[in-house]
């Protein structure tokens, strides 16, 4: 059955709370998430993977409205991946490695953001937000323990002891069609967008630089024979003094961005007869085409000054809001997401101190503040505030046509990349010599390997709990190793262990141990692995420690550093 996931509704169910109000006014939900869109949805699909109840409630009774946000980076696909959709939105999505960038009519330069081979999923995928979201909202409904309510906007916000249980937590006020109702819980997941109603109702705010300029989104259903690449214009002849980005999507549409000055008229620009002359400049006076969705925008660049309030946290726009040059905002939303989610799952279950959120909020503050960096100086570049500065960009794209040093300062949108949490309190220093990017703060990388002779990915062996990936040559594991292996996986925090060998000679040799080839050598490489380095990768797959040998107390000493009860027995 094909689903139109952008007129997809749903109806509004009263909960228990409002059927049943005198039984369940003093239940406490260990999490609730305010706000269904690909951040809220994320996050509500990771936390109950984990085990936790989780009840997500938004203010509307469907899926957003235009493309919005399309571009979907490596990163946030290893992440759906692992929370059970990635291959239905690589399948419907337009997956590219290379963008193109033009000044006036001219090609200036050619890059590929992923050149080389060996890696499960493209640089990039275009797919319409409603689309992401469609495809996570099946996703969360096929989980018992998440419970989703439409149509339940928050209008109130308090933090106390909730339900008469003593319990620190949280008490929302709900409205919904038939009335409201008080809604507790443990904590509170805030990703309700930019505008966050949560942030408001707390009296927090976020703080930034606003960019006077506008800019038109236009999506354009045609067929077309461009390729399916990233091509933006600095100053085209069909567009003059202003830029242009075209990107493919789904179901022939296509992404077109015309920047149109600070002075434009958002109404009047939004308007057929304004958008259509421009498209027709762009594609030819002869082009047959529809308009499926306009908007016009200003930005910002901003965040609020500190993620964790309490026990209500606030992740994707509603915490961090950058420009769309870089595809960093939904990109960036669901690594709050992935990060969050264990951490919240770690706390109450008990296997953690609650001021592990409080590394939430630094280690995605931190990524915040990259993300705004590199959204500013784009922005800076694409739209020159003084004579002086576009006479430099300009010369940089000049230049960029012969020589591969101003392709360095050319920027049509630094495209987004993970954080490298190098300054993380979680990590465990190296004490061994490595290179390599593999670094503890650093996202893990993929690698084609095998699974039981068949084809598979590294990634698919890493994350969701901790796990101590050990690499083995040809000798397979001494007895010492093994014993080291089996005391891990005996010890008071669950440690999964992945074997990542060169030879499948040893593997009836290693009960209970996930155990994949290296067949082409790439997994070693990439992680800078010898016969014997163990790396200890968190449920989020980032690396939080690594060594040249495994040491029990060294890799006990650095779990519970990254549970933050470091110094407990």
């Amino acid at each position: 059955m094909s689903i139109n996931y952008q007129t997809l509704s749903f109806e509004y169910q009263p909960c228990r709370e409002q059927r049943e109000p005198s039984a369940a006014q003093q239940a406490l939900h260990p999490v609730i998430v305010v706000g269904a869109g690909p951040v809220g949805l994320a996050t509500a699909i990771d936390v109950a993977q984990q085990g936790v109840p989780v009840v997500l409630v938004d203010d509307d009774c469907s899926l957003s409205t235009g493309s919005r946000a399309i571009c979907f980076s490596k990163r946030s696909l290893d992440i759906f991946d692992r929370l059970g959709c990635g291959q239905r939105m690589v399948d419907k999505g337009i997956s590219w490695n290379v963008g193109k960038v033009f000044l006036k009519d001219e090609l200036v330069y050619t890059f590929n953001l992923q050149p080389e081979a060996g890696h499960h999923r493209p640089a990039f995928i275009n797919l319409q937000q409603y689309y992401v979201e469609g495809f996570l909202l099946e996703r969360a409904q096929e989980m018992p323990n998440l419970e989703i309510r439409w149509k339940s906007k928050v209008v109130g916000v308090e933090q106390n002891g909730t339900a008469g249980t003593g319990e620190a937590g949280v008490t929302l006020t709900v409205e919904t069609p038939t009335g409201q109702y008080p809604l507790y819980g443990r904590y509170v997941v805030a990703a309700d967008g930019s505008r966050s109603p949560m942030r408001k109702l707390m009296g927090l705010d976020s703080k930034g630089v606003t960019f006077k300029d506008r800019f038109l989104i236009a999506d354009v259903k045609m067929e077309a024979d461009f390729p399916t690449e990233r091509w933006f214009w600095f100053d085209p002849p069909f567009h003059p003094n202003q830029s242009v980005l075209l990107h493919r999507q789904p179901d022939n549409v296509w992404r077109i961005d015309f920047q149109l000055g600070w002075d434009a008229d958002p109404v009047l620009e939004k308007t057929p007869e304004r958008v259509i002359p421009r498209v027709r400049a762009l594609l030819g006076q002869d082009a047959k085409f529809e308009l499926e969705w306009v908007s016009v925008y200003t930005f910002s660049c901003s965040r609020m000054e500190r993620f964790r309030h309490g026990n209500v946290l606030f992740a994707g726009d509603s915490a961090h809001g950058v420009s769309p040059f870089g595809a960093r905002g939904a990109n960036s939303g669901v690594q709050d997401a992935e990060n969050l989610a264990w951490k919240l799952a770690m706390v109450l279950a008990g296997q953690a101190s609650d001021g592990l959120l409080d590394t939430y909020a630094s280690e995605r503050e931190f990524a915040a503040d990259e993300n705004i960096r590199n959204s500013t100086r784009s922005t800076d570049f694409i739209t020159p505030k003084s004579p002086v500065s576009r006479v430099f960009r300009d010369a940089v794209l000049k230049l960029s046509r012969h020589h591969p040093f101003a392709r360095q300062l050319a920027n049509s949108g630094r495209l987004s990349v993970p954080a490298v949490l190098r300054d993380s309190p979680l990590n465990t220093a190296d004490r061994d010599s490595f290179d390599g990017a593999m670094v503890p703060g650093a996202s893990c990388v993929d690698a084609p390997v095998q699974a039981g002779g068949q084809p598979a990915w590294l990634l698919q062996h890493l994350g969701q709990q901790f796990t101590g990936a050990l690499f083995c040559g040809e000798q397979g594991i001494d007895p010492a190793t093994l014993a080291a292996l089996d005391a891990l996986r005996a010890g008071p925090i669950p440690l999964k262990l992945v074997i990542v060998t060169r030879s499948d000679a040893q593997v009836a040799a290693w009960p209970g141990m996930d155990v994949v080839h290296d067949t082409e050598g790439l997994a070693s490489a990439r992680y800078d692995a010898m016969h014997g380095t163990f790396y200890l990768v968190r449920p989020d797959q980032h690396v939080c420690a690594r060594w040249r040998q495994v040491d029990v107390d060294a890799v006990g000493h650095a779990l519970r550093r990254a549970l933050c009860i470091e110094g407990t027995a």
